[in-house]
């Protein structure tokens, strides 16, 4: 005998969807005085993309033409750039490395209110520092921020710095380092400066020094501090280890990105430059949403007024839909990062809902045929659902498929799917990425709501008498 649907797991289900509509539109804040504390974010935590809000396209190149920059070069250049972002607050951004030709960084950003001439914010974006080891700690500096310990090595005396994970001390703990290799230049002073250092258990202290009229012309400080590990021995065979406490492998790939950086033998231009200005307002977008909200509600009546029962179910499953996913747009779930929103993202979110009507379309229909083939309501729901899972399936795996796809070509190379794809050189389309995402997420909420909440919603809703007419299910009326 199989188990039944108990009654109550509709209202759990249709409240805990009623919940999830309100919290991931609304959002959930608290005010104290001037200052808002976010609980939960809304649709007002969106973030645009540049296609929307506007902003700048930029490439950057080695300024020597024939430089063919490798890799570890650009990923190099892609951190220095990528921190000069997160420094002015620019978290909304996209940044690909291409290793094809001579190699090359694309950067994308949208407009800010300290970003508002693109030509001066990519020469700023672009600057490169000289990488610099001075004896002291970061505390060693004069009024103006500049350090005063001697200065011990130059960018051209390291060859190299990579992340890297063992043992590195007595203690036989492994954990994640920054190795160090140095080239002849640099070998002896270090030597010479190492052995100072440590018999007074003193500290190097590692700087970008981005030079003085650099530093006037963008109101900024010249030289930023990155690290001051402590000397523990002398090292004269020019290979040294940086460990930092609580070092994680993004923070040690960073520093040694850094150190990479700025011991370049070539400097950074841009290789292009395009402003992109917004094709879509407040008002555009303001239309969009009224539009949007006009179409569910068409869409959810028709529904209803076609398959009834099933068509309600299937439009409070539908709503659930669009909720759950704009929650995953926004970082409502702390697992999930904040998504930037594009044009095509806002299509793929479309077709997404077009993929959740199709679902719960194809479930009512089954159950409507197996109640004029003359089976009970039960019997009915149980074979339609069952019946129609295949075609369902087939349908959104395809759809995940295509998305995937989309994801891995158009994305970086260290994307969720990038790996997939990267011998193919790598696209500075993110808003094609951006389609593939939101198409993705359609698919998996489409599975949670359109295939388990709905008719789990439908076999418990059906147990109730007064709606223990096939009429309610596309039936004849008895």
């Amino acid at each position: 005998m199989k188990k039944r649907t108990p009654k109550a797991a509709f209202f759990i289900v249709a409240l805990l969807i009623v919940a999830l509509c309100f919290t991931s539109f609304f959002g959930i804040y608290s005010q104290y005085g001037d200052r808002t504390d976010t609980h939960i974010h809304g649709l007002n935590d969106i973030r645009w993309g540049i296609d929307i809000k506007g902003g700048v396209d930029a490439t950057f190149e080695p300024s020597d033409e024939k430089y063919e920059a490798d890799a570890d070069d650009l990923e190099a250049i892609k951190t220095i750039i990528e921190q000069r972002m997160i420094a002015k607050n620019i978290t909304d951004y996209e940044a690909y490395v291409d290793t094809s030709g001579k190699g090359a960084v694309l950067i994308r950003f949208p407009w800010t209110d300290e970003i508002q001439d693109p030509e001066k914010a990519v020469q700023w974006l672009g600057q490169t520092g000289n990488l610099q080891f001075r004896l002291g700690d970061r505390n060693q500096v004069d009024e103006n921020g500049n350090p005063t310990g001697e200065l011990v090595l130059e960018g051209k005396d390291v060859a190299s710095a990579s992340a890297e994970y063992g043992a590195v001390d007595e203690t036989g703990a492994n954990q994640y380092y920054i190795s160090l290799e140095l080239e002849d230049s640099g070998t002896k002073k270090f030597s010479e400066a190492t052995k100072k250092q440590a018999a007074s258990n003193g500290a190097i202290s590692i700087w970008l020094d981005y030079g003085e009229s650099w530093a006037k012309e963008n109101n900024a400080p010249r030289y930023e501090f990155k690290s001051d590990p402590v000397v523990q021995n002398q090292i004269t065979n020019g290979k040294a280890v940086i460990t930092q406490s609580n070092q994680t492998y993004e923070g040690a790939k960073e520093l040694a990105d850094i150190i990479n950086a700025g011991s370049l033998p070539f400097s950074i231009k841009a290789g292009s430059i395009a402003s992109t200005s917004a094709t879509l307002g407040n008002n555009a977008l303001s239309a969009m949403g009224i539009a949007a909200i006009i179409a569910m509600v068409l869409v959810c009546a028709l529904m209803i007024v076609l398959y009834r029962l099933p068509g309600f179910v299937a439009a409070l499953a539908l709503c659930g839909q669009m909720a759950l996913t704009i929650a995953c747009l926004t970082g409502y779930f702390g697992f999930m990062d904040p998504f930037t929103m594009t044009l095509p993202g806002i299509a793929g979110l479309i077709l997404s809902i077009g993929i959740g009507v199709d679902c719960n379309v194809i479930t009512a229909e089954a159950v409507r045929d197996e109640l004029r083939a003359g089976k009970t309501i039960d019997s009915a729901i149980r074979s339609g659902s069952k019946g129609s899972f295949g075609a369902i399936f087939d349908g959104n795996i395809t759809v995940l498929i295509v998305a995937v796809v989309l994801m891995g070509v158009f994305g970086s190379s260290d994307g969720i799917f990038g790996w997939m794809f990267s011998w193919l050189p790598v696209s500075a389309t993110g808003s094609v990425y951006a389609f593939g995402y939101t198409l993705l997420l359609g698919v998996v909420t489409n599975f949670v709501m359109g295939l388990w909440a709905s008719r789990l919603m439908l076999r418990s809703i059906s147990r109730f008498k007064i709606f223990r007419n096939p009429w309610f299910y596309g039936g004849e009326r008895k």
